[in-house]
């Protein structure tokens, strides 16, 4: 019971609770939709970028705490970053969530709140969802995210 209390710590349940940057974006330059099939949770992320600068991104969608949190937090983390920076966060993330330590664990900052979910592989996908989204958005890819 412990390890579900510390999966779902404060900061998860805030960004569950109340999403930030929740919603979609009319001018986006890049968009891409996430479904994980396992549990149904849904995903739309969209991105305004501009000389390698993700100005604003957003997401929509439907899924459990885990998911939304994360789609939060990924939103607050890579606002305002270069592409190149984007692509090394999701790099870290993506470790952090397998078990493996990222190259700049400082870079994290409130991801690391999600470092929990590793211990419930069945909840990995529900974390990666929306940044498997934020991938396929920035390389233009038509296919949904399974």
């Amino acid at each position: 019971m412990s390890d579900l209390r510390e999966l779902y710590q404060e900061v998860i349940l805030d960004h569950n609770r109340r999403p930030r940057n929740f919603g979609s974006l009319e001018d986006a330059t890049a968009q891409a939709h996430g479904h994980n099939p396992l549990c149904g949770d849904e995903v739309d992320v969209s991105l305004r970028v501009a000389d390698g600068v993700v100005e604003k991104v957003a997401f929509e969608g439907i899924g459990c705490a885990i998911s939304t949190a994360s789609a939060s937090l990924m939103t607050e983390a890579i606002q305002g970053r270069a592409l190149a920076e984007v692509q090394a966060l999701f790099t870290d993330f993506h470790q952090l969530m397998i078990g493996d330590a990222p190259a700049d664990p400082d870079a994290l900052g409130k991801l690391v709140a999600l470092e929990g979910v590793r211990e419930f592989p069945m909840r990995v996908k529900c974390a990666t969802l929306a940044w498997h989204t934020l991938q396929s958005a920035l390389a233009s890819t038509k296919e949904p995210v399974p």
